[in-house]
């Protein structure tokens, strides 16, 4: 395997702080544009947020995107336009396919503590898709030194994986310092590619034995096909969380 893999530097990303919401964007978002970081494939948006105790994103609209929140840290409150309210917590991934449109918000109402988590955009294979809520939680434990499996494309999902409707998958890990993980590129379409981001929460990943993340980094991962692999390795002093998205 030849992959190419390319480090996109936590402090290069965009950078937001409007006082109750401390953001980091990988791709152009809101008032932060790049014309080299606009999108990966289905990938649109990748956002690490911390937001601050009573505050958050009022009601807003989606519509035409596959949104999910990876929750960090903290207690995330979700409300949404199809009845759903929920509190989300550390290992819950809350996904909504906005398909023809909905509402929601997502506030923090813990009194004192902050909540951090990953907001991820994808563009599904078609549009005026029916909304859709689902919400899984992938404690500490199945990650710890795994690759755990969190989103599937439908067609080929089971009851383990929340569904997406495009040929994209997601993996979590939390590599304690010295443990190694391998992940077998999936999918259909080729060529394929892949995005790993390790979280701003500490420790440092080795991605193929030779390019190494640090907090908030990111990487592009292209070159690559169907049954090739890719090896982590936590080498920090801490543990390093990441999440990991196959794509066409």
């Amino acid at each position: 395997m030849s992959a190419q893999i390319v480090v996109r530097k936590s402090a290069d990303r965009g950078y937001a702080n409007h006082g109750w919401l401390d953001t980091h964007h990988t791709f152009s978002f809101a008032s932060y544009f790049d014309y080299k970081f606009q999108s990966f494939g289905s990938l649109r948006v990748i956002n690490e947020d911390i937001v601050q105790p009573t505050t958050g994103f009022g009601a807003h609209p989606h519509r035409e995107f596959e949104i999910f929140s990876y929750i960090i840290s903290g207690e995330l409150q979700h409300k949404d336009s199809m009845g759903n309210v929920e509190i989300l917590k550390a290992g819950d991934v809350q996904f909504t396919s906005a398909g023809t449109g909905i509402t929601h918000s997502e506030y923090n109402i813990h009194p004192t503590l902050p909540v951090h988590f990953l907001q991820i955009w994808v563009k599904p294979d078609n549009p005026k898709l029916q909304p859709r809520y689902q919400t899984m939680t992938f404690p500490k434990t199945s990650k710890t030194n795994n690759l755990v499996h969190i989103i599937s494309p439908v067609a080929d999902q089971d009851n383990s994986t929340i569904g997406i409707n495009t040929d994209f998958h997601m993996y979590a890990s939390l590599l304690e310092p010295g443990h190694k993980v391998v992940h077998t590129v999936q999918g259909i379409k080729e060529p394929r590619r892949a995005y790993i981001h390790l979280t701003s929460t500490g420790g440092n990943l080795k991605i193929n034995g030779i390019t190494t993340l640090r907090q908030g980094d990111g990487a592009f991962v292209t070159e690559i096909k169907q049954g090739d692999e890719i090896v982590f390795e936590s080498v920090g002093n801490e543990n390093a969380e990441f999440v990991l998205f196959d794509l066409a």
